[in-house]
């Protein structure tokens, strides 16, 4: 199975990252819609596309707005995005607002079933994350392997979501702050690079890749990754368009 990091930064882009959105080409399934989206076309190999969005804040959900882009380049017959329901009305009220966005793309907005089975034989279930405006992490078992996406997030050991991805072979984990604010992460909802190193070493996963990356962060070496891997030794720093094989 292969994953694409199509975006890696959060709250907004930089040179070097755009902001959230992982696709897997084999399925039409993205996880978020940030400004990444506009790479959708280069690697689509399915009819429909499937959208699963955590949360409604902006550098999650702009890439909607590049769906005309998207669906000019492609033969998509269908694009449905999925997500919890007062977050769909937001977007549907806020950011496709005439005084915004004159033109609403084609899609279905779904709200999020308990559990959806993705082609291939996959099952995506959802769970509840600690964010300003609520969130939700993915999580995603085929018969063989697993993977979740926790982003936008305070990680904790002991935080309610470890159990919930106990075990998974991939984790692609939200670290937007190192270790030096504490206290900002708290108040913005977001992970300092240490406790998520707790959580992969708590839930037993198999290989956590970081997203959602502080595009402030002149180059990679502001997290301390070497300090990180005496926690939990597979871990790495994703970057724009790398591709996971899992």
């Amino acid at each position: 199975m292969k994953l694409l990091l199509l975006g890696t930064t959060g709250y907004h882009p930089n040179d070097r990252r755009q902001t959230a959105c992982l696709m897997f080409p084999e399925l039409g399934v993205l996880l978020d819609a940030g400004s990444a989206m506009y790479r959708v076309s280069e690697y689509l190999q399915t009819p429909t596309l499937d959208i699963f969005i955590t949360h409604a804040h902006l550098d999650h959900i702009i890439g909607l707005t590049f769906l005309f882009d998207v669906l000019q380049d492609s033969n998509l017959e269908q694009v449905t995005v999925h997500g919890e329901q007062e977050k769909l009305s937001a977007i549907r009220k806020h950011l496709f607002s005439e005084l915004l966005f004159p033109v609403e793309p084609p899609f279905e907005a779904r709200a999020l079933a308990a559990k959806i089975t993705l082609s291939g034989g996959g099952v995506l279930t959802h769970f509840p994350l600690k964010h300003p405006g609520g969130s939700v992490g993915f999580r995603i078992d085929w018969p063989d392997r697993s993977m979740a996406y926790v982003t936008d997030t305070v990680a904790a050991a002991d935080a309610d979501y470890v159990e919930i991805i106990r075990g998974v072979d991939l984790l692609i984990h939200e670290c937007y702050f190192g270790d030096d604010m504490p206290g900002q992460a708290e108040l913005t909802g977001h992970s300092c690079l240490t406790p998520v190193a707790e959580v992969a070493a708590a839930a037993k996963v198999g290989r956590m890749v970081l997203v959602h990356i502080n595009p402030l962060l002149a180059d990679d070496n502001g997290l301390d990754i070497a300090a990180a891997r005496k926690i939990f030794p597979n871990i790495e720093i994703g970057v724009d368009r790398m591709e996971l094989e899992f």
